[in-house]
């Protein structure tokens, strides 16, 4: 008896250690896939660009910046398009990937804070791809609003005439393309400062949009966070400057933390630029309520305009 005790023991243990083999090995992996802490710039389709440009103080953090002029043909944007039902619920729950791949999109990120939300442990979280949600504030797509405005959440909204702005609220009536977002980061060239509190000092992984004053240029800025000695995120004022230093003269907070996720069609794959982190696991994505999409024209021979690494 006392030999089969000990032999279940040692199966236990060759079971154990071999599970926490796999999991270390396969979190390992995932880290060596992120994106290198370099400077990078590509030209990815005909009117987006992309930048990659890593910090190290006040601490590391890299910083993606995607650059669309909306006057250039082909740039056409796409806000995930609702599904209600009789449950009450707006949205069906999918990741950015899912959402690229499913409208055939060129470039795709996360959009607005939505509930109900929780996260647990990898296991056990909501929502799930499939699960039934709804968005915080005003979204719209293909000109039908599939959720109303509420007052606090503010938007990003796109003219027929593919013109962006963003509005305390709600859209104009005659808006495409709309979605909500969190604080209005910038006004009129300005930082707003609607934040306040914890917000000042919290880092998190972020997802941001700014617009220039003739709502011609749109600057999409995702920041990895949650990562040490990678990427530990930035607070509200930091990614306020990051904007300004763009040109923006309106920016929009979108729904962060790992959520924030940005996507690109690459030769038929969907290929990830930044690191999402959904339950502090690398290149997870999170399935959210909407997204922000973009279609545009490949280039004629896929190459980049500019790159330098180091």
């Amino acid at each position: 008896m006392k030999i089969l005790i000990k032999q279940w023991i040692r199966i236990f243990l060759y079971l154990f250690s071999g599970t926490i083999s796999i999991i270390l090995l396969t979190y390992g992996i995932l880290l060596l896939k992120r994106s290198p802490r370099s400077p990078y710039q590509e030209q990815l389709f005909q009117g987006i660009a992309y930048q990659r440009i890593p910090h190290s103080q006040p601490r590391p953090f890299l910083v993606h910046v995607v650059t669309i002029d909306l006057t250039v043909p082909g740039v056409k944007v796409l806000v995930t398009p609702g599904s209600p039902a009789k449950d009450g619920n707006e949205f069906n729950a999918q990741t950015t990937g899912d959402f690229l791949k499913t409208h055939q999109l060129q470039l795709a990120i996360n959009g607005s804070y939505f509930q109900p939300f929780y996260t647990k442990h990898p296991l056990d979280f909501y929502p799930k791809s499939g699960d039934r949600v709804n968005v915080l504030g005003q979204s719209i797509s293909d000109g039908i609003a599939y959720s109303s405005p509420q007052g606090g959440w503010n938007v990003l909204c796109f003219s027929p005439q593919n013109r962006a702005t963003i509005e305390s609220d709600r859209c104009p009536p005659d808006t495409l393309q709309g979605l909500a977002g969190g604080y209005i980061l910038i006004l009129e060239g300005k930082p707003a400062r609607q934040y306040q509190g914890r917000e000042l000092t919290d880092l998190y992984p972020r997802m941001a949009v700014g617009v220039d004053r003739q709502g011609q240029k749109l600057w999409i800025v995702a920041i990895d966070g949650r990562q040490p000695f990678y990427s530990e995120g930035v607070t509200f004022p930091e990614l306020t400057k990051i904007l300004l230093e763009l040109g923006s003269d309106r920016a929009l907070i979108l729904d962060g933390g790992g959520s924030a996720t940005l996507v690109v069609e690459k030769e038929g794959e969907m290929r990830s630029l930044n690191t999402p982190i959904h339950t502090r696991i690398p290149l997870r994505q999170r399935p959210v309520a909407n997204h922000l999409g973009f279609y545009a024209k490949v280039l004629n021979d896929r190459k980049s305009l500019s790159r330098s690494k180091n």
